[in-house]
Formats: C-alpha cells, sequence, structure tokens
C-alpha cells in the first residue's frame, strides 16, 4: 500500500513541469521585446499571406486582360519591395525624430491630397482620390495623409494633455488640422477612407484622455456628416442591400456581397485548395482586392479566415501592450490612432465580405492589392515597431541577443575555415 507521503510526493513531482510551463509564459509575456517580436512576426505573416492570395486571386482577371498570370503579383511585390527599406528605416527611428517632422509630415501629405483638384487627379469608380505621377504609376495620398496624421496627433495632443478636459484645445490645432485633411477625402467621394480617418482620430482621442462628454458630441457631430455623405442613391443603395437587395444581377447592388458569401460557404473547414477558387473566374468581382478575404475563405476555409483574424488580433494585442508600457504619451497616442486604423479597416472590409457592413471599398491592410494602401500601412508599423523597440529595457535585449548572435556565427564561420584547408598550425591543436 502506497503511503500518503509518496502520493503527495508524486502529485508536487507532476505539478512541477506545469508551474515551469505557467512560468516560461509569464517570463516570455513580460520581456521587453515581446511586443517587438509580436509586431514583426505578425507583420511579415500578413505580407506573405497576401502575396501569396494576390496571385491566386488576380491569375485570371490578369490572363482574361491578355496579361500575364503574373502581372498583378509582380505589381504587388514590387511594392511590397518598396515598402520594406521604408519600413525599416522607420523601425530605427527614435520618439524624439518623429516628433520633429510631424509638422512637415502633415503638411506634406496635404498639398499631395490638394493634387486631386489638378489635372494630375484620376477618378476610380466615382472617387477623386488618386493622383498620376507617370505612365501606369498612380498614387492615393489619402493612404499617406493616415500616417502623417497618425504621427502628428500623437505630437500635438500628447503636448496639451493635460488641458484636453477643455474642448477649445481639443478643437485648436487638432480640429482644422482633421477637418482639412478628412474634407478632402470627402470631397474626394471616398467616404470609406473618411469612415478610417474617424476610427484614427477616435483612437488618438481616447488614449489622450479626452472626456467622454466632448467624445459624445464628436461622436453626433459624425453621425450626422456620415449620413449626409451616404445620402446619395449609390450609397443608400449598397446600405438596403445588406438588409435584402438585389443579388442574382451583375449590376445589382447586393451582388458583391452575395457572391462573396457563397465563396466563404463553399470553403468549408479546409477549403477547395489553393489556387482552385471558382469564384474569381470573374464572378465575384475585386477577388484580388477589397473581397480578397472572400477568396482566403474559400480557398483556405474556415481554418485560413481564422488565421487571418488571429494576426490581426496578435497585432492589436502588440499595440495595446505598447500603449500600456511605454512611459512617453506621443507614443501611446500614436500606436493608438495606427492601430485602431489598421485593426479597424480589417474588420471593416472583413465585416463588408461576410455582409454586416455596406461595400464602401476599402482594402484588407497588408492582404489586398494595393501599392499605396501596402506601402502605407508598412510603414506605419514601422513607426510602432520603433516604439516596440523603444519600450523599456528592449533596446538593451535586442542589442544583448544581436551580440550572441554575431558572437555564435563568428564561432561556427571560423571553425568551418579551419576545417576547409587551412593548414593547422601549433594553435589550432
Amino acid at each position: 500500500m502506497t503511503s500518503p507521503s509518496i502520493e503527495r510526493k508524486g502529485q508536487t513531482a507532476s505539478a512541477v513541469p506545469r508551474q515551469t510551463l505557467r512560468d516560461s509564459w509569464a517570463s516570455h509575456w513580460d520581456s521587453a521585446v515581446t511586443s517587438y517580436y509580436l509586431m514583426v512576426g505578425a507583420s511579415a505573416l500578413l505580407l506573405v499571406l497576401g502575396l501569396v492570395m494576390v496571385l491566386s486571386s488576380s491569375s485570371v482577371d490578369s490572363l482574361a486582360a491578355g496579361d500575364s498570370p503574373y502581372k498583378v503579383f509582380l505589381n504587388q511585390a514590387q511594392f511590397a519591395l518598396m515598402g520594406l527599406p521604408l519600413m525599416i528605416v522607420a523601425s530605427r527611428i527614435r520618439p524624439g525624430g518623429y516628433r520633429r517632422i510631424a509638422w512637415p509630415a502633415l503638411a506634406v501629405a496635404i498639398f499631395l491630397q490638394l493634387l486631386i483638384f489638378t489635372p494630375l487627379a484620376v477618378g476610380t469608380k466615382g472617387n477623386l482620390n488618386w493622383i498620376s505621377l507617370g505612365p501606369g504609376l498612380t498614387i492615393q495620398p489619402s493612404e499617406f495623409s493616415k500616417v502623417a496624421l497618425a504621427v502628428w496627433l500623437g505630437v500635438v495632443l500628447a503636448r496639451k494633455q493635460d488641458l484636453l478636459h477643455d474642448w477649445k484645445h481639443v478643437a485648436i490645432p487638432a480640429g482644422p488640422a482633421v477637418g482639412v485633411v478628412v474634407g478632402l477625402v470627402m470631397v474626394g467621394k471616398d467616404l470609406g477612407t473618411a469612415l478610417i480617418f474617424v476610427l484614427l482620430v477616435a483612437g488618438a482621442l481616447f488614449v489622450a484622455g479626452v472626456p467622454m462628454r466632448i467624445f459624445t458630441v464628436l461622436a453626433v457631430v459624425t453621425a450626422g456628416l456620415v449620413a449626409i455623405a451616404a445620402s446619395t442613391s449609390n450609397r443608400a443603395g449598397r446600405i438596403f442591400a445588406i438588409f435584402g437587395g438585389e443579388t442574382a444581377d451583375p449590376s445589382g447592388i447586393g451582388y458583391q456581397t452575395q457572391r462573396g458569401l457563397e465563396a466563404l460557404g463553399s470553403g468549408g473547414f479546409a477549403g477547395v485548395g489553393l489556387g482552385a477558387s471558382r469564384e474569381k473566374w470573374s464572378y465575384l468581382p475585386e477577388a484580388h482586392n477589397d473581397f480578397i478575404f472572400a477568396v482566403i475563405g474559400e480557398e483556405l476555409g474556415l481554418l485560413g479566415t481564422l488565421l487571418v483574424l488571429l494576426l490581426f488580433a496578435i497585432l492589436g494585442i502588440a499595440m495595446v501592450r505598447i500603449i500600456r508600457r511605454h512611459p512617453e504619451p506621443m507614443v501611446k497616442i500614436t500606436t493608438a490612432a495606427i492601430g485602431c486604423w489598421i485593426i479597424g479597416q480589417a474588420l471593416i472590409n472583413i465585416g463588408v465580405v461576410i455582409g454586416l457592413v455596406p461595400v464602401i471599398g476599402v482594402p484588407l491592410p497588408l492582404v489586398s492589392a494595393g501599392g499605396s494602401a501596402l506601402i502605407a500601412t508598412m510603414l506605419a508599423l514601422g513607426i510602432v515597431i520603433s516604439f516596440a523597440r523603444d519600450e523599456p529595457g528592449a533596446r538593451e535585449a535586442l542589442a544583448a541577443r544581436s551580440s550572441v548572435v554575431r558572437r555564435s556565427i563568428a564561432v561556427v564561420g571560423g571553425a568551418t575555415w579551419r576545417r576547409g584547408g587551412r593548414p593547422t598550425t601549433s594553435d589550432d591543436k
């Protein structure tokens, strides 16, 4: 018969690995570099997934247009290669550097947005929000305005944080700047992008500590402006379509949403297979752009859509972690603005695809095809990664790990070189 003391020892021994595992997870979560690795890892995976799905979802339409099946993919890969060095440089700038460039960056962004009123302007599907810089090269200034406004709000609201209980200090100078940027976007009839700006500004004001009474007034004013902007027959039709509009006719307002739902439904749990989508054969409009999430659901199934949601959730968790851990108000506010922009835009895009939100033409960040959106998002994530590197203790921890890696490479390289044929000396023996 086993003694009670032996049973207790056995129970204690079995509990040790579980306790050790919990302690290990806790130590990793509390690490100064956790936010950094979460940001880098989730961003990289979303970027790679986006490139793969752009190739899969665009090849058929490219062939139908008489182009190479890789045309859209190669363009997207080119934009990714352009955005990568910008992202790396942005991740190396300290918060003080962003304070110095905040005002010039906003001025440049507004100037670029004003170019939509010049002959350089290019209209697409009723929206006048692009400018042409040459044959086959257009940019969307509003995407870069998001980055500039997020940094600028962080700088301005941080300086006035103790005065934000007074609505006058909220209105000046933030009000005119936000009004100009968002107003120019709405003049270009791009309501979807204007709504993303609203999320960006709301995130910045909330983390800055603006009282809820002021938030309520701003929300009412914003809702009124959105209602006015949405009162056109086309936009109103999109809103009513989510409650059961036309779906069978390809020219019907609800057709795109219906095809997206069919793509998601046909994917099942594991999908029909990468590249095997049927909806991308000219049935689903914008399959490689605004509705790429539907193709992900069709080809990769529920697992693929959950992976996308998980990666955006990781980005959101990392940004919240930076907001909680970083001591500087400017960093907190800017991170909140960028987080509400990227995560909010992702949720709106997914909501459009599954029929919960009217079609308003916003891409899935890092995943949908589109050069300006991709580069601007990568730049914004680079800024947040720089803040993650600036968390207390993060730079020292990253430097220590980099030093260990360099020493390990030096040791391995030296040993390989000695085995490669160099005469052995007495020092090697």
